[in-house]
C-alpha cells in the first residue's frame, strides 16, 4: 500500500476528484429568441399584421442595400438573418396547415367554445348549443391543432438548437402570443 504514500498518486487523485467536482451544466435557454418566433410564427398563423411584416416591407425596398451588404458581409448578415427569423419547410408546413384550421376554429373562439390554454395547446371550453356531430367535430378540430403545435414547438427548439427537454418552456412562451391573438 505504498502508492497511497507516492505524492504523484496523490496529486493526480486529488486533481481527478477537482475537475470532477467542479463539473456543472448550465443549459441555455433563449427566451427572447423563441419569444419572437412565436410572435412571428402566431402572427402569420392567424394572419395579423405585425411590426416585423412592416420591417419585411422596408427590408424589400432596401433590397439592393442589403445585397451589396451580403457581399461584404456575408457572415454577419446570415447570422442576423438567422437570429430574426425560425423558419424550415416543416415549419412552414405546419403554419399552413395551422393557418386552414384557423379559419375553422376561428367562430368557436368566439363563441368561447375554445380557450388557449397556458400550456400552449388548445383546450374545449363550454359546448353547449352543439350537437354530438358538432361536439366530435370539434374535438377533432383541437386533437390536430395540438398535435400540429407540439410538432411546431420541437421544430423551434431543433431550429434554435435548444434542448428537447425545453419543450414545455417554449409551449408557455407560446400560450402568451396565442393568448393575445385570442382577445
Amino acid at each position: 500500500m505504498k502508492f497511497y504514500r507516492n505524492p504523484l498518486w496523490m496529486a493526480t487523485l486529488l486533481i481527478f476528484v477537482f475537475l470532477f467536482a467542479c463539473v456543472t451544466i448550465n443549459i441555455y435557454f433563449p427566451a427572447e429568441k423563441v419569444k419572437s418566433a412565436a410572435g412571428e410564427i402566431v402572427n402569420d398563423i392567424r394572419g395579423e399584421k405585425s411590426g416585423n411584416e412592416e420591417k419585411s416591407l422596408k427590408n424589400e425596398k432596401n433590397s439592393l442595400l442589403r445585397k451589396t451588404f451580403l457581399v461584404l458581409s456575408p457572415s454577419s448578415v446570415a447570422w442576423a438573418e438567422d437570429a430574426a427569423t425560425v423558419s424550415n419547410p416543416t415549419i412552414r408546413a405546419l403554419k399552413e396547415k395551422m393557418k386552414g384550421r384557423y379559419n375553422l376554429m376561428k367562430p368557436y373562439y368566439q363563441k368561447r367554445m375554445l380557450k388557449e390554454g397556458d400550456d400552449g395547446y388548445v383546450s374545449l371550453g363550454n359546448t353547449q348549443g352543439l350537437g354530438l356531430k358538432g361536439k366530435r367535430d370539434l374535438k377533432n378540430l383541437v386533437d390536430a391543432e395540438n398535435k400540429d403545435r407540439k410538432r411546431l414547438y420541437q421544430e423551434v427548439a431543433k431550429a434554435l438548437k435548444i434542448d428537447p427537454s425545453q419543450i414545455n418552456k417554449i409551449a408557455e412562451i407560446f400560450s402568451k402570443e396565442w393568448q393575445k391573438s385570442v382577445r
